[in-house]
């Protein structure tokens, strides 16, 4: 008689930071692991790892009810086209495609990742997007721990590659010396992966932030400090926003998101500890560290 070989643990979103930090935490913690790609070759690093692949499109019920067929538990999150203008149609179809097909595989328990902001019914931009997936997600039933990540530090990659060269630091966050929430993705990942090895049988909210918050400033000063030479900050006007997005190549709708988002984080709106049913979690890494990576 042959011993039955573990369930895995499914996660989504492995060519992505948090998926793979989710991924690559169960596999060091010596746990089965199947990763769910859209492409084949993108698999291929897991595989040689020991996890299982599955392919399948977000939008498609049938590959997404195969790829979480007999799991553990799931890792699941929504990618966000900002080329297009339908990007919130999207979302809700592929939080929807996600919410039936892990009804349909008979998935026990789920991680989702979210936003800080979530909570909030309007004025939060892209934030939307994430309320309507733990929405679709929390009509299901499944216990599901929706992780509301704060503002992360990667966010900042590109602009502290401009300030390196230039001596200005933009920001699109203002006031320059208000501090916000940020956390790295690893520990997105890192927490994603311990939520899945607990066995809660109720849904929750669980919002992640970094060891401290930072402001504007302070990103400049450890650019400044790497760098030793000074680096300013130059918070731009909303009115410069779209000429300083244009190589990102948002559509129109995508771009209003960010804009209406932006003025959230900056007015408080969108607020770390404005739903009082979340429980706090902080991650060890600092931005410090980011930076210097």
């Amino acid at each position: 008689m042959t011993a039955s070989l573990p369930l895995p643990y499914v996660v989504f979103g492995v060519t992505g930071r948090t998926g793979a930090a989710a991924a690559d935490a169960l596999l060091r913690a010596g746990l089965a692991v199947r990763v769910v790609v859209r492409d084949p070759a993108q698999g291929r690093p897991w595989a040689e790892r020991g996890a299982q692949v599955a392919v399948a499109d977000l939008t498609d019920l049938s590959s997404m009810t195969k790829a979480l067929n007999q799991a553990r538990g799931a890792y699941v999150v929504s990618p966000q086209h900002y080329n297009r203008e339908d990007l919130f149609e999207i979302a809700d179809l592929i939080a929807d495609t996600t919410a039936r097909a892990a009804v349909a595989a008979e998935v026990p328990r789920l991680v989702a990742l979210s936003s800080i902001g979530a909570d909030r019914e309007s004025a939060t931009g892209w934030i939307g997007m994430n309320r309507i997936f733990e929405q679709r997600l929390g009509a299901t039933g499944i216990p599901t721990a929706f992780l509301r990540a704060a503002y992360f530090m990667e966010n900042w990659m590109p602009l502290v590659g401009y300030a390196m060269c230039s001596g200005t630091l933009p920001t699109f966050l203002a006031p320059a010396q208000r501090a916000i929430p940020m956390v790295a993705t690893v520990d997105v990942g890192s927490a994603a992966a311990a939520l899945l090895q607990e066995e809660r049988t109720a849904t929750s909210i669980v919002t992640l932030s970094g060891p401290k918050d930072y402001a504007p400033n302070d990103v400049a000063a450890v650019i400044s400090a790497s760098l030793r030479k000074p680096v300013d900050v130059a918070v731009l006007p909303e009115a410069e926003w779209p000429n300083a997005l244009a190589d990102a190549r948002f559509s129109k709708a995508a771009l209003a998101g960010f804009a209406e988002m932006t003025r959230s984080l900056n007015d408080s709106h969108i607020d770390i500890k404005s739903d009082p049913n979340a429980v706090e979690w902080a991650g060890t890494t600092t931005l410090e560290r980011v930076i210097a990576a």
